[in-house]
């Protein structure tokens, strides 16, 4: 028994007045990974009900869509399949065709192995496995996975949520391994267990992995893609050799921390902030205010109150005088290192002109001359004007074209010495 490609010039015609069988995929969404082909009528004039539901008559057609991985399976055993769309043609006279498409031989080879199996039976059926991407497939995980963060230093805990996808990749080994014996059709979420604990257990490495590599926490959110990558050497290789199917993607919802590396995080960030000598003194300043408005609102009467804020003042005066001090100081240093930054690089932008005249823009504010351009110079086509062989900005190797000498001459890139002054290149 086997299937040969059919051609017709109007397939519901045709198939109508031959009294034959048609038979395509049955219910088939996006998650669905299996499902059992059933008889389509192909218009009025096909009154063919005398089949039964199990057997395919010989000389039906078979429609396989786009997407679409075909197995004819009689007795229990796998006899003939393909991974090409088309109309195909039951005949039982031929040897099994194989039609392996995408797959080429690995898939000729896995029949060879598998095509005996299966348990004995006189039914006659055509399956459907989806070869598409299965999406949405949802995963959460049930604890909080650990997660050591180097700019933090410290053990933090996440718990991540999202989807993922699979993509059958052995649509043989898939059938036998994977599809439940005499089922009709199989959703994804149907036989989902088993394979989202070991999901969760490859994506827990995965993210240990991402901690070992040193990204953030705060960044594991948008790392979909690395993620995937990640998962792909940890589960990839044992789905497809004992399931043959694979993840195709990982995207992550939402990623939220336990307690304890919410506290943690928001102290190191609130640390980072205080740093800050500005900041921090912004906050002494604001605690301050902070205590003599909690007075003034006391039920035991203000007078009472701003004697206690008086005592406390004075009791604290000493620290907050010695604070404040210290903010002044790290403030000035702050002011004098900037002021410093900013004079070295006008220095190192300033230029001074044939009259005379030190400038910092493209032209002189005295006579209006251009710039000079430096010795070995060169403008990239992004405008930027670079020293080197590639432009800082865009990266763009320089063009061996022509070069300026410092009398303002333009030689071409081939002349090593000036042709006006004779200074070298």
């Amino acid at each position: 028994m086997g299937i040969i490609k059919a051609t017709f010039n109007a397939i519901g015609g045709n198939l109508a007045d031959s009294w034959l069988e048609v038979i395509e995929a049955g219910e088939m969404s996006g998650t669905t990974v299996f499902t059992k082909g059933v008889k389509v009528r192909t218009g009025k004039r096909n009154n063919n009900k005398k089949g039964e539901e199990d057997v395919i008559s010989n000389g039906s057609v078979i429609h396989v869509y786009p997407g679409q991985f075909m197995l004819l399976v009689d007795g229990g055993k796998v006899v003939d399949f393909t991974a090409e769309e088309g109309y195909y043609k039951v005949d039982n006279s031929s040897a099994p065709s194989l039609f392996a498409g995408q797959f080429g031989k690995s898939l000729k080879d896995a029949f060879a192995r598998i095509k005996f199996g299966g348990t004995p039976s006189y039914a006659q059926k055509a399956y459907f496995i989806n070869l598409q991407e299965i999406k949405g497939i949802k995963f959460g995980t049930r604890t909080p996975v650990n997660y050591f963060d180097s700019f933090y230093n410290s053990e933090l805990f996440l718990r991540a949520h999202g989807n993922y996808s699979i993509k059958i990749t052995d649509p043989l080994k898939f059938y036998t391994e994977v599809i439940p014996k005499n089922a009709d059709r199989v959703d994804i979420s149907e036989i989902n267990e088993q394979y989202l604990s070991e999901f969760l257990e490859a994506l827990t490495a995965a993210i240990n992995r991402m901690s070992a590599d040193g990204i953030r926490i705060s960044f594991v959110a948008s790392k979909s893609r690395e993620l995937s990558e990640y998962m792909a050497s940890e589960l990839d290789a044992s789905w497809r050799e004992m399931r043959g199917m694979e993840v195709q993607s990982v995207g992550i919802a939402s990623v939220s921390y336990d307690e304890e590396s919410k506290e943690l995080i928001n102290m190191r960030n609130k640390g980072a902030m205080l740093s800050d000598a500005s900041v921090r003194e912004g906050y002494v300043q604001g605690s301050v205010a902070r205590g003599i408005e909690a007075a003034g609102s006391n039920s035991a009467g203000s007078a009472a109150a701003f004697m206690g804020v008086g005592m406390g003042m004075n009791a604290g005066g000493g620290f907050m005088g010695a604070a404040t001090e210290t903010n002044r100081r790290a403030m000035e240093k702050d002011a004098e290192r900037r002021a410093a930054d900013a004079a070295a690089a006008a220095a190192r932008d300033s230029w001074t002109c044939s009259c005379g005249a030190t400038n910092s823009g493209k032209f002189c504010s005295e006579c209006g001359s251009p710039k000079p351009a430096a010795r070995g110079s060169w403008v990239c086509a992004c405008g930027t004007e670079n020293t080197g062989k590639f432009c800082s900005e865009c990266g763009s190797p320089k063009p061996a074209t022509e070069w300026t000498c410092e009398c303002g001459t333009v030689n071409p890139a081939s002349s090593k010495f000036c042709s006006e002054c004779g200074k070298k290149k």
